[in-house]
């Protein structure tokens, strides 16, 4: 296994960004118990995102994300997000949905062995991260095969109701989501908005597997359940993996292998 810390001049962002690459160069150790899915390339690869205030670190040091890498086979790209949803930014035209969805996942193609087969492209994410790769993955569907949400962030129709005088949330304020979602009263409907493009995706017959998970404790149990049931009434296949747990990475302990291993399923 190599852990690579890169920084990458981007066109989207319109300045240097880093990434941290996990790359399952060597086989794993071999014992009566452990998987040996080694091979030289080219890999699966997950592209995983962090949350909010978080940084392309974050699940290098709190999971185990590297060992379940090496375990299964898989090359996992963690970017830089800061804390702008993974959006295209209207004011200041950084553009971190394009850099996320095009830029990062060809220029890593380039620098390493990922595979470029769709169904063996994932992107995925925790809370803010988790948003930003179920947006990522249906705005970008010819090139991501699956989508990991984990605690999402689906706060979209909150933030499309949000007003000047009624301000934000626990969270920010107005001023942060306006800046970041643009304006409110444009969301809904728009390429920021799950919902629209599940939508577009059914009718497109392009649609990513989705494993979306949340702890039942969650504060964001009641807007990923949200998704959850407007996914099953518009008839968009996915998994609803709930167990015990808050926002934290004790569950997301849990679900990042649940998802990994949900991948293999037919």
């Amino acid at each position: 296994m190599a852990i690579l810390n890169c920084d990458l001049f981007s066109k989207a962002r319109a300045g240097t960004l880093p990434f941290t690459a996990i790359l399952p160069v060597d086989p794993p150790p071999t014992g009566p118990t452990t998987p040996q899915p080694y091979t030289r390339g080219p890999w699966p690869t997950i592209y995983l995102l962090h949350g909010y205030t978080g940084s392309h670190v974050d699940w290098l040091y709190h999971s185990g994300i590297n060992e379940w890498a090496m375990e299964r086979g898989y090359a996992v790209i963690m970017p830089y997000g800061a804390n702008y949803f993974y959006l295209d930014n209207d004011d200041t035209g950084e553009r971190y949905g394009e850099y996320v969805g095009e830029e990062l996942v060809d220029v890593t193609r380039r620098m390493f062995p990922p595979s470029t087969r769709r169904e063996d492209t994932v992107v995925a994410g925790m809370s803010m991260g988790g948003y930003g790769a179920v947006r990522t993955g249906l705005r970008y569907a010819d090139t991501f095969g699956a989508i990991f949400g984990l605690s999402a962030a689906m706060i979209t129709d909150e933030v499309a109701a949000m007003t000047p005088e009624g301000g934000g949330n626990a969270i920010a304020p107005y001023s942060y989501y306006r800046h970041v979602f643009g304006d409110p009263a444009k969301v809904l409907g728009s390429d920021k908005d799950p919902k629209y493009l599940a939508r577009e995706r059914l009718r497109q017959g392009n649609a990513p597997r989705l494993f979306l998970a949340c702890g039942s404790e969650d504060f964001l149990y009641k807007a990923n359940l949200d998704y959850h049931n407007y996914l099953t009434g518009i008839g968009y296949p996915h998994e609803w993996w709930v167990r015990p747990g808050v926002h934290d990475f004790a569950f997301w302990n849990q679900a990042v292998p649940a998802g990994m291993d949900w991948l293999k399923q037919p």
